[in-house]
């Protein structure tokens, strides 16, 4: 592209910017395949020296990342790139066909290039003021909590693709927004569910609820929530462990529009007189024969709308 400088443009070959890397084929391999690309040699020169300077601090003798970390970070960025750029492909192919818009796909690419920068760098300055130390392959305890669509396989059959894909955008859209402005983190999305987090258990309650009444005012479709608390593993910005099987299970087993919580998120809630509990009969779901679980729901009689729950945050915290 024009007005590149020499260290953008192209120079070197996969198998010359491997050698440059100092690093052996299988692991090269092991490297490119976990960022997502398929192996395929190629004789053009399609790597500059930029691309050489970056990867020299992730991959061989010269890098930051420990070896044993090299291959499950590349998989993570890989697979997150990955997914953002092949919906960025869609948006520009859009607007490529869009004669109102006089930008090449070279500089709408450019363009977005640089808010994705920006708005990582904000993301990520955000995560290390958050004043919750923490690192990949730690052990914290949180709430974890999912959000599925009711009936979204009979639904996804009855209706159009293009109506499928604003529902879900809606949907993704709305949760996302609730989640994060009550101090949440969006885990994933897995396509009819959305997997979040929480540290504090009053606000991922408040947030259940409020999400919750989001559903029933029909702007997104009926939903079930389970949620729980313990401790998980947190690595490469997912979570995994026993909490998070039974929240999933959870959820499965709520009926529609309604909100399920494992017995330790009750205990962490009893007092707060914002929600209401109420115990149900135990369930017996699969990997889990007699789990114990409960509803939660919002204190009508307490003062304040189930909206403003979700806006005064945790006991004790300061109200914007």
């Amino acid at each position: 592209m024009d007005g590149e400088s020499p260290d953008d443009q192209p120079r070197y070959t996969r198998d010359e910017l491997i050698a440059k890397l100092e690093l052996s084929q299988e692991f090269a391999e092991k490297i490119w395949n976990a960022f997502g690309f398929a192996r395929r040699t190629t004789p053009e020169k399609i790597f500059a020296e930029a691309d050489l300077a970056a990867l020299r601090l992730f991959a061989g003798p010269e890098s930051a990342v420990p070896v044993d970390m090299q291959i499950a970070t590349a998989r993570a960025i890989g697979q997150a790139m990955s997914r953002l750029a092949d919906w960025q492909a869609d948006q520009l192919r859009v607007f490529d066909r869009d004669p109102t818009v006089d930008l090449s796909i070279d500089e709408m690419a450019d363009t977005v290039g640089r808010i994705q920068h920006l708005i990582w760098r904000r993301h990520l300055t955000y995560a290390l003021e958050r004043g919750v130390e923490q690192e990949s392959d730690e052990h914290l305890d949180l709430v974890v909590g999912f959000a599925d669509i009711v009936g979204y396989t009979s639904l996804s059959r009855r209706i159009e693709l293009k109506e499928l894909e604003t529902l879900l955008e809606t949907f993704e859209e709305d949760t996302f927004e609730i989640v994060a402005a009550n101090g949440g983190s969006v885990v994933k999305t897995l396509g009819d569910a959305v997997m979040f987090s929480f540290h504090d258990p009053a606000s991922a309650a408040a947030t259940a609820i409020a999400i919750q009444d989001h559903s029933d005012s029909g702007v997104i479709p009926t939903l079930r929530i389970g949620m729980t608390r313990g401790h998980v593993l947190n690595r490469l910005g997912d979570v995994f462990g026993e909490p998070v099987n039974i929240a999933a299970r959870l959820a499965g087993s709520a009926y529609p529009g309604t909100t399920l919580i494992d017995e330790a998120m009750g205990i962490a809630l009893a007092g707060d007189d914002r929600f209401r509990i109420r115990p149900i009969p135990t369930l017996n779901v699969r990997g889990y024969r007699r789990l114990k679980a409960r509803t939660l729901q919002a204190n009508r009689s307490h003062n304040g709308s189930p909206t403003s729950i979700a806006e005064t945050g945790a006991p004790g915290e300061a109200t914007p």
